[in-house]
């Protein structure tokens, strides 16, 4: 999906009540927010990215229905990360206590934290550079394992806390390591 950034700072800077506002008021424009405070507006993916991006949440979906430790998220979903940026991956996991711990009014607006597990499926139109700056992010502020899936270049880049960045040429499947037990990503239908 491509995006446009939309710097408002010189006229008004979205405290986290407006900004929530702006998006409810437009539920067809899927917005993010950068650290800085830009504004991001996300196209739609097309069908290819969709379709992958549904097996992608339904396997995830289906492991943590088993396993009952955390709660899955769609791209959908905004977090509020400690750094100040609101943003939206493809699909995103939290462990089932941090989940408890926030209100019913926190977990009903943007997700005050950073989720432990991402996925980002790059589309034919984003930029890899950008994809990669928020996989960074996401790791910055507490993410703990990210996958950034490039179907173009049919590689897989894996983040974790504390360790470089890892890329695996077209593997058949991913572990969710110690972060989610047990569950794998069989990738041999996105190649």
């Amino acid at each position: 999906m491509s995006s446009i950034t939309i710097d408002l700072n010189s006229i008004i800077k979205l405290n986290e009540a407006q900004f929530y506002e702006l998006c409810q008021a437009n539920p067809d424009v899927k917005f993010e927010r950068n650290a800085e405070g830009e504004l991001i507006i996300m196209s739609p993916t097309g069908g290819i990215t969709g379709r992958y991006n549904a097996d992608i949440i339904t396997d995830l979906n289906i492991w943590n229905r088993q396993k009952q430790l955390g709660i899955v998220f769609d791209s959908s979903t905004g977090f509020k990360l400690p750094n100040g940026a609101n943003r939206s991956p493809d699909a995103a996991w939290i462990p089932l206590k941090k989940w408890n711990q926030l209100s019913l009014k926190q977990q009903e607006k943007f997700v005050p934290l950073c989720p432990d597990f991402v996925i980002e499926l790059r589309s034919s139109s984003d930029q890899l550079q950008a994809l990669q700056e928020k996989m960074n992010e996401y790791k910055n502020n507490g993410t703990l394992l990210a996958w950034l899936i490039n179907r173009q270049d049919k590689q897989v880049e894996i983040y974790r806390q504390g360790q470089p960045k890892e890329i695996l040429n077209q593997p058949d499947a991913l572990s969710g390591e110690n972060i989610l037990s047990d569950f794998v990503l069989n990738l041999e239908s996105i190649w």
